[in-house]
């Protein structure tokens, strides 16, 4: 447990101080790694509550980042392959 809390803290703090962009490479990545998850445990509903709540954040991000600097929305769905 103890090796788990710094990793934790060092993600935390690059949360805090990432651009909306960041954020929403760093959510893409945990919501890729849950839905490989889900792909061997179906049933596994208490994941998927929490998987549901990360896709709101990125798409509360994205939409925040497409009113504030379009550009950058569209580099950043086409780079990592969000929107069609």
């Amino acid at each position: 447990m103890r090796r788990l809390l710094p990793s934790i803290f060092f993600l935390f703090i690059a949360t805090l101080d990432a651009s909306a962009a960041d954020r929403v490479a760093l959510l893409s990545e945990r919501i890729n790694g849950l839905t490989d998850h889900f792909k061997t445990h179906q049933k596994d509903h208490h994941s998927r509550r929490g998987l549901l709540m990360l896709i709101g954040k990125r798409r509360g991000l994205l939409e925040y980042l497409r009113k504030k600097d379009s550009e950058r929305y569209r580099a950043v769905t086409e780079k990592l392959g969000i929107r069609k």
